[in-house]
């Protein structure tokens, strides 16, 4: 989650799309470069041990863009295949 965070920051588009699941993965990306992403809370996890396939991580993103602030609050669904975790998707929750 941390890397994929960081991917959106730095606008990493092609590492986005390796650590999608290719079930749902978009292509291409819809990156908006005015959007500045400013801190990621964990809030939770479930899951996603080292003996696990599947896991949860709902966090808060916190972004700027222009002038408007904002909390993307979702709980994102990540499946391990090949030993590397991936991004199913996600469900955005109330900030």
């Amino acid at each position: 989650m941390r890397s994929r965070y960081s991917a959106f920051v730095r606008m990493d588009e092609a590492y986005l799309l390796r650590t999608q699941h290719p079930s749902t993965a978009p292509a291409p990306l819809d990156l908006d470069p005015a959007m500045r992403w400013r801190r990621l809370d964990i809030v939770a996890t479930r899951h996603g041990g080292p003996f696990d396939t599947e896991g949860t991580v709902e966090f808060k993103a916190y972004y700027r863009h222009g002038a408007d602030r904002g909390v993307l609050h979702e709980e994102s669904r990540f499946v391990r295949e090949g030993g590397r975790w991936l991004y199913v998707d996600g469900d955005i929750l109330a900030p």
